[in-house]
């Protein structure tokens, strides 16, 4: 099967083209033939740092859309001929590849009213925020005292752009979001947000400055080091943070005067550690696709980069490292 990937990893134009095994179903996995496939920040970490996991070339992609073409022995929610979509799991080969295994745990049925690439956008992005928000940060379960109001740092990517969304479709919380370029604000208050913040001014100023309270939640998605201090100074006693980025200094004695609990959420953990709600991914994913069908959520999806070949991947790769990337970037095909 025809697949993109690298021997030896660093910059964008270490991917190559490569003709390798198709691989076979069994056990829990399926093997799906893939349709699409979006760029995620993590994308670029791994081809940058991590050699590949075998004798093959690394192949990355998480998320993806696709048809089922096989199915373990194991398996039991998915048949051949099913359309689905799903986000991986960090320590397989990914979805830049003609067919790709995947745990059917960790697998949803796409939504029908989008198309291949609308769809790809949406996965590993969904479960970020959803894990983020509803099982780590319970926003579902209010601070005592605090404003009803979530502020999302990063509005405008992957994830802030659709947990601004999921906030709106499931919950009545306020939704507060930073972005500072006009473009940027233009997005996130698309996407819903009810007050749009600059993230290059001082954030406990511009939030009470909206009359609503300290708010109890902050769900940061990029650049959290940066804000530390800000966010513990304008967050509410007993409040909850969470955060989906990893950096080196966390001073938690920020957060020790006012109680607020500290929550990091990575998406992999459930394929990683296959815990007992493993499949509560194939939910999640299942629960996003019908708020799609139903004009609840849409596609972040901002731009194709065409086909999956060595070229399109590097190029997309590129303008994920750039910082300024509106929503996700998604490929097409073989």
């Amino acid at each position: 099967m025809k697949a993109v990937g690298y021997t030896t990893p660093g910059p964008e134009e270490v991917f190559e083209a490569f003709d390798v095994d198709k691989p076979q179903a069994s056990g829990h996995d399926l093997l799906v033939e893939v349709a699409a496939v979006s760029v995620n920040p993590v994308d670029a970490k791994v081809r940058a740092n991590r050699p590949p996991l075998t004798d093959e070339p690394a192949i990355l992609g998480w998320d993806a859309v696709g048809v089922v073409v096989e199915t373990g022995d194991q398996c039991r929610r998915f048949r051949p001929g099913d359309r689905v979509w799903y986000a991986g799991d960090f320590t397989r080969q990914g979805s830049n590849a003609e067919f790709n295994l995947v745990d059917e745990r960790i697998v949803g049925h796409a939504p029908s009213t989008a198309s291949d690439a609308e769809a790809a956008a949406l996965p590993l992005t969904s479960l970020t925020a959803w894990e983020g928000l509803f099982d780590r940060l319970r926003v579902d379960d209010a601070v005592p005292g605090a404003a009803d109001a979530v502020l999302i740092i990063g509005g405008a990517g992957g994830v802030g752009s659709i947990a601004i969304q999921l906030l709106r479709a499931l919950t009545d919380l306020t939704v507060i979001a930073t972005a500072s370029r006009a473009e940027t604000r233009e997005w996130v208050t698309l996407m819903g947000a009810h007050h749009v913040v600059n993230h290059h001014e001082p954030l406990p100023a511009q939030v009470e400055a909206l009359g609503l309270g300290q708010p109890g939640f902050v769900f940061s998605t990029t650049h959290t080091e940066s804000y530390l201090a800000a966010i513990a100074e304008l967050m509410a006693p007993q409040g909850r943070f969470g955060f989906i980025d990893r950096f080196p200094n966390f001073d938690m004695t920020l957060f020790f005067p006012k109680s607020i609990s500290i929550h990091p959420e990575l998406m992999f953990t459930r394929p990683i550690h296959k815990p007992a709600d493993m499949d509560r991914q194939g939910e999640i994913l299942d629960e996003v696709a019908s708020l799609v069908d139903a004009g609840k959520v849409r596609s972040t999806m901002t731009e194709s980069f065409g086909q999956i070949t060595p070229e399109n991947l590097a190029r997309a790769h590129a303008k994920s490292a750039t910082n300024t990337v509106l929503g996700k970037l998604v490929l097409e095909g073989f």
